[in-house]
């Protein structure tokens, strides 16, 4: 059990990771409720369902990169879990299957008919694990590798929200859940950039990161406009549930904030700062998603 201890640690940190989810799936759950002109809170079973079904496709999501990434992890990133001995893949193959089967009884247990967007999430994941079939013209195009794998973000974000509109009967997603899933990709890709830049010194030989790619100026004007331009979706967001003007203003400033991080950099390209930038994706997106859901209904319960 140690060993699994160790291995979320390193890899899927639970206390970082749950929290996110957590603000993910619940603000999905509001934000297709308040679409549908329903104000209440959703329901235990469906909160349930779409935070442990969206954590477990995260989870798998990092199993799956453990499976595409094994020998060039052996290569050049030894101290890692997997390629050290700690765990072996074919133990998370099966913590893998257990992971999809409570998914499998997760669906059925809140409404059956979720099946087919899990079906799709699962086919999507299935298909990004081999790299779509085309490994090495993917890795010669790192931009069309970054988004063929963030869809998977708004495609678990469709599964959330579907625990409240399929649940509650509606045949196809309310008008206004694409800006919520738009959202979502771009907050996919700004914690890909802000994992993926690093400070001079803390570039690994066979790491590839956007700093290394594009250098360290690009790569932070990168991140500040994929930060812009989920600005502009979130707003567009909140503009749906009749939330705009507080909505604005908590975001512009958490943008602020996230901003003067990406300049910190730019001024000084240090290891504190690079990882500064990466707390500051994850605190942009976690703001982000609390903003459009649990404080957008509050607003409409004191209005």
């Amino acid at each position: 059990m140690n060993r699994w201890w160790i291995y979320q640690r390193e890899r899927f940190p639970l206390f970082q990771h749950g929290p996110l989810v957590f603000a993910f799936s619940f603000s999905a759950l509001l934000f297709s409720g308040m679409l549908r002109g329903d104000y209440g809170l959703p329901s235990l079973p469906q909160a349930v369902v779409a935070f442990a079904t969206a954590l477990l496709f995260f989870l798998q999501l990092r199993i799956a990169d453990e499976f595409k990434d094994f020998e060039e992890d052996a290569r050049f990133r030894p101290y890692r879990p997997v390629p050290r001995g700690l765990i072996r893949l074919r133990e998370l193959a099966a913590l893998f299957a257990l992971a999809a089967l409570v998914q499998l009884f997760l669906a059925l247990w809140l409404h059956p008919p979720l099946l087919f967007l899990l079906g799709l999430t699962w086919l999507y994941l299935a298909a990004m694990s081999k790299e779509f079939f085309v490994r090495e013209w993917l890795s010669a195009r790192p931009i069309t590798y970054l988004w063929s794998h963030m869809l998977i973000i708004p495609l678990i974000d469709l599964y959330a929200t579907s625990c409240d509109w399929l649940a509650e009967g509606l045949e196809r997603p309310p008008s206004g859940i694409g800006w919520f899933l738009a959202v979502s990709f771009f907050n996919g890709v700004l914690i890909e950039f802000g994992r993926k830049i690093r400070a001079p010194g803390d570039e690994e030989t066979g790491v590839n990161t956007y700093s290394a790619l594009w250098g360290l100026r690009r790569a932070s004007l990168a991140w500040t406009a994929c930060l812009t331009a989920n600005l502009g979706f979130a707003l567009a967001a909140a503009s749906r549930t009749d939330s705009l003007m507080p909505s604005a203003i908590l975001l512009l400033c958490f943008f602020a904030a996230a901003a003067s991080r990406g300049l910190a950099l730019l001024r000084q390209p240090s290891t504190q700062n690079a990882k500064r930038l990466e707390l500051a994706s994850g605190l942009w997106t976690l703001a982000m998603y609390l903003t459009l859901g649990p404080i957008a209904l509050l607003f409409h319960w004191i209005r």
